[in-house]
């Protein structure tokens, strides 16, 4: 069966490439992919009492899963799967060939995949199974519901895609606010939806530390908002939620910025922290303190589980925004800043981040840290990855990065936290990572982007609408190719997605104006009393 099925998809690839082709225009694929052609061979019908999605290469639990997740999204109208008969179908399967069995995903993960769809068998083929999942999300997405023949239809189609960039994340704060486990499930599949494959979870911060250590479980208890269950994510949740990533072809990236932004892990252990004076008199704590021997065996025993719990090769180590005034009042950071010729407050800094370095290399573990890692002059290894997220200007900063041999990814033109009244996604998709004068070894520095939604102002109730379909114009900007630039066409492409969002149960917001959609937003508000008022009222 293998070896017949594995000739099938370049014998159609040349029977297609010799079919008088016409207008693809009609799709409304998102992200747009890398090769598209369209036969004349329009309207095939699939029944959802006669289509099944068959694997003949290589099996596994991820793909078994995901086949039957996406028959459920490809026949998505309950009232109809029941009505149609089985006698007129056109396509009775998609092949599944995936020709390896690499299950590791990691930053150099293949995602290509070839999709040729025709009568009477259509074929996905892919080198690993996550290359699968993106061509089994282009299917889900070129079948439509026909209203007026209630048929499901797809045309004769041949697509070759491969994403752009290797780096397609999103950030989420669960810091500022706590988001509710499902709607981070949510938002991983709006993710999966996008062909987005890092979920850089921005998990503590100076107002909560939510994450259940084992090895310090008073980090949470007393750091966490209210110390309960109800804003902590305890070890069996975080791994459910990188198993949910996974079977969806997303990395879990989890960031614990230190030295600054941690004032919640001082309320369990103030002794990490760096005491602030005012003259002789204390005022607070700043960031954490370099010095002691117990910070050290604090955090190397800390990232030891963050080794454990988080198991992608990177981790983000954060850098940013370390506030050096506290430093500057500390009696005991001044007088070891004099025994050592230190002049300035960023080289205490260089000193922690290369200790905390250490530490991670130790454990053979890669890292991501913001841009200031960077500029001011820490040594770091060759495999560090710059998260570029200021806008001074970012594309020079992107020359710097890269020009010194080091990869970045591009944060800064994507705050999705930032909201204006009106159509702000063109600005997103305006945006070109390579726009900057360098060398095409340069260029190759740039793994991606992530879109940020920071979440003072944002939690569970509107973490999904402000961030989708938004985020949809950086998803395409880092999968499709760098010619693809039409806003026009992509504003018709984004409505068409939001509205498929829609219908897979994710609260995209409207991207373009006044609008509508086949099937809408249905919400779930039904607060016990309601229906007995509606009732009362209907007497009058």
């Amino acid at each position: 069966m293998k070896g017949a099925t594995a000739l099938f998809p370049s014998l159609v690839l040349l029977l297609l490439c010799a079919l008088s082709l016409v207008s693809a225009a009609s799709y409304d694929l998102w992200p747009k992919p890398s090769s598209q052609s369209v036969g004349q061979d329009q309207n095939l019908v699939i029944s959802p009492q006669n289509f099944d999605l068959v694997i003949s290469g290589y099996e596994s639990d991820i793909l078994s899963r995901a086949t039957l997740r996406y028959l459920d999204l490809i026949f998505y109208h309950p009232d109809w799967n029941s009505k149609k008969s089985v006698g007129d179908a056109d396509i009775t399967e998609l092949i599944l060939d995936v020709t390896t069995d690499d299950l590791t995903l990691t930053e150099t993960t293949d995602e290509s995949y070839t999709l040729v769809v025709q009568k009477p068998q259509a074929s996905l083929t892919a080198k690993t199974v996550y290359g699968a999942l993106r061509g089994l999300e282009t299917f889900s997405q070129l079948v439509e519901l026909n209203t007026t023949s209630m048929s499901y239809l797809v045309n004769e189609t041949m697509i070759v895609d491969s994403p752009r960039f290797q780096f397609r994340g999103v950030l989420i704060d669960t810091a500022r606010h706590f988001v509710e486990v499902p709607v981070i499930l949510q938002h991983l599949d709006a993710m999966a939806y996008n062909k987005m494959n890092v979920l850089h979870w921005h998990i503590v911060d100076d107002q909560s530390f939510p994450y259940e250590s084992i090895t310090y479980p008073e980090l949470s208890l007393k750091g966490s908002w209210t110390g309960t269950p109800d804003h902590i994510y305890s070890q069996e949740q975080i791994r459910s939620i990188i198993e949910y990533a996974r079977d969806r072809g997303i990395r879990v990236i989890p960031e614990f910025d230190t030295p600054g932004h941690s004032l919640s892990w001082g309320n369990a252990y103030p002794q990490l922290l760096t005491a602030c004076f005012d003259g002789s008199e204390q005022y607070g704590y700043g960031p954490i303190n370099p010095l002691p021997q117990f910070t050290w065996d604090f955090l190397t025993g800390l990232y030891k589980e963050f080794n454990v719990v988080f198991p992608d090769t990177y981790i983000h180590i954060g850098g940013d925004e370390v506030d050096f005034t506290c430093w500057s009042t500390n009696p005991q950071i001044q007088q070891w800043m004099q025994e050592n010729n230190y002049t300035n407050y960023a080289e205490v800094e260089q000193y922690y981040e290369t200790k905390l370095i250490g530490v991670l290399e130790s454990l053979n573990k890669s890292y991501i840290g913001w841009q200031e890692i960077f500029d001011n002059g820490l040594q770091l290894s060759p495999d560090t990855i710059i998260d570029v997220w200021k806008d001074s200007p970012w594309n020079t900063e992107l020359g710097s990065v890269t020009s010194k041999g080091f990869k970045a990814i591009l944060s800064a033109p994507w705050y999705l936290n930032y909201i204006s009244y009106g159509e702000d996604w063109p600005n997103y998709y305006a945006v070109e990572p390579l726009s900057f004068q360098g060398t095409s070894e340069q260029y190759d520095l740039v793994i991606g982007g992530e879109a940020c939604v920071w979440g003072e102002y944002v939690d569970s109730s509107n973490l999904i609408s402000r961030m989708w379909p938004r985020a949809g114009a950086v998803a395409e900007r880092l999968w499709s190719p760098r010619n693809v630039t039409d806003q026009g066409d992509a504003q018709n492409r984004l409505q068409a997605q939001s509205c498929r969002l829609l219908r897979r149960q994710i609260d995209a917001e409207p991207p373009n104006g006044p609008s509508f959609c086949p099937q809408e937003f249905k919400s779930s508000y039904n607060p016990t009393w309601l229906n007995r008022e509606l009732s009362h009222k209907k007497e009058y």
